[in-house]
């Protein structure tokens, strides 16, 4: 593998810090069966009911937000997996596209799901349906219970002022919850609340399916980091990376050590954790790196979940440490417009001129190695990271948008989107040795447990970790039907 400087810069262009990353090749070879997601038998019920309230009651909004509680009004438990329920609006024009968001809810933002869909029969109030569903980690609905609220919100995918008046299930006067029969339910596929549209019955077999989703696509990677060691066969044969050559980024000398990756228990599931160390010189600085051989990825949703770490586990703290997870091609020639990377990045003692820990979000078009110029757009908080975190970031035709643990923490523009596919990485660096000059032993852990790629689909953090339950309950640890591009 061949090597080159990036940097960051606080703008379109300007100084910044050298990282050399990564020029791959070499496809995956073979491909995997997918496991599917179990089917849990129906919930044995005599009913659901649905409650419904808006904190935003005018007639124009920035975004719709239909609050909802779902009550059990049978004498069975119910299996919050197998409900659906279903809220009817008019869209904006024929050709819009909506983004789904959870704001807040009493059983957890990551249990809930939201998907759009169309009307076979539309109306003069109803062309659309916001469905939210509940994954396997939601849990039961005791007899009597309720779900507590479901805080939820969709907007244009433009953020264009948009008009609810018009939409069947939208009441501005609604700001206290109260049984609302415009939504429908459904449990184990059977209408058991509400009244569409009509002549849009939601058990209609016909019903299309999201229309944010473009044709084709949703070919998944995912991966549960269930290896032995960084020797375990698997790790090649499911396309993977260790690295072992020399070069950036990050200090001049440093090594990338394979054995420094390994494979730990955390929180019931298998982890990959990545190891960086250093005695206070090149020579003694180790740096972490696993990608993927195949350069296939492209438009879709990229997700993974990253635990971050602001202190050493041994050692003095200080050192300009990088934990990341990016995507990311070649760069051909100095400012090649078909150049491409999407960065996490965390620095938890700072660096790059920064004082203290920031995470950055970077989305690049090209660069110039020397003399240093760069073109790329980024959004950064400056505070602690440690810990665990779920990151998301979508590519569709008109933006790149960032989040982190389900809230929204940055959209960058249509012209930093990739024109060719990349790679998928993890890695563990120093900048530098300026942060702390010991000579004193220290080592850093990055660690990480899945990772995800939907090709071509723009998932929501709520649906990313549906579709991660799934491949969970079902056992599944790997499976990559993404094709070779």
């Amino acid at each position: 593998m061949n090597n080159r400087p990036t940097g960051r810069s606080t703008g379109r262009t300007g100084p910044g810090r050298a990282r050399l990353a990564l020029a791959l090749a070499a496809l995956l070879g073979g491909g995997a069966l997918t496991a599917l997601p179990a089917q849990a038998a129906p919930a044995a019920a005599d009913g659901l009911s649905v409650q419904y309230r808006t904190s935003a009651g005018g007639a124009t909004a920035d975004q719709t937000e239909p609050w909802l509680k779902v009550r059990n009004t049978g004498s069975s438990p119910v299996q919050l997996s197998q409900v659906k329920v279903r809220y009817y609006f008019k869209a904006d024009s024929p050709s819009e596209s909506y983004r789904f968001a959870c704001s807040w809810a009493v059983r957890g933002c990551s249990v809930v799901t939201g998907t759009f869909g169309t009307l076979s029969n539309p109306t003069a109030t109803a062309d659309r349906y916001l469905e939210i569903g509940f994954t396997q980690a939601a849990g039961t609905l005791a007899p009597g219970a309720d779900t507590g609220d479901l805080q939820l919100r969709f907007h244009r995918v433009n953020w264009q002022t948009l008009r609810q008046s018009d939409d069947y299930s939208f009441d501005g006067a609604r700001t206290s919850y109260a049984d609302w029969d415009k939504v429908t339910a459904q449990l184990a596929g059977a209408t058991v609340w509400g009244a569409a549209p009509e002549g849009n019955d939601p058990t209609d077999p016909t019903d299309p399916t999201d229309p944010t989703d473009p044709p084709g696509g949703g070919q998944a990677l995912f991966d549960d980091f269930d290896y032995s060691a960084h020797t375990d066969p698997a790790i090649s044969a499911h396309g993977w990376n260790v690295r072992a050559n020399s070069g950036g980024p990050g200090v001049p000398g440093a090594t990338w050590d394979p054995s420094k990756v390994t494979f730990v228990s955390s929180g019931g599931n298998s982890v990959m954790n990545l190891e960086t160390s250093t005695a206070g010189t090149g020579a003694s600085t180790t740096h972490t790196e696993v990608l993927t051989r195949a350069t296939k990825f492209k438009n879709g949703t990229y997700a993974a979940r990253v635990k971050f770490s602001d202190a050493p586990k041994s050692g003095p703290d200080g050192d300009h440490l990088v934990q990341t997870f990016f995507t990311i091609n070649d760069l051909k020639a100095p400012m090649a417009d078909d150049y491409a990377e999407y960065d996490f990045e965390y620095l938890p003692n700072g660096g790059w001129g920064e004082p203290a820990n920031i995470l950055y979000t970077t989305s690049w078009e090209t660069y110039n190695p020397e003399p240093w110029q760069a073109v790329n757009q980024h959004s950064e908080q400056r505070r602690s990271y440690a810990g665990w975190h779920d990151l998301v970031v979508t590519i569709d035709n008109s933006a790149i948008t960032y989040y982190v643990d389900g809230q929204h923490f940055g959209t960058h523009d249509a012209q930093y989107l990739p024109e060719r596919p990349m790679s998928i990485n993890f890695n563990q660096w120093l900048i530098d040795l300026n942060g702390q000059t010991s000579t004193t032993p220290r080592a850093y852990d990055q660690q990480v447990d899945y990772v995800l790629h939907v090709k071509d689909q723009v998932l929501t953090p709520a649906q990313v970790a549906a579709k991660v339950a799934g491949y969970r309950d079902a056992g599944t640890g790997f499976v990559d039907e993404v094709p070779a591009s």
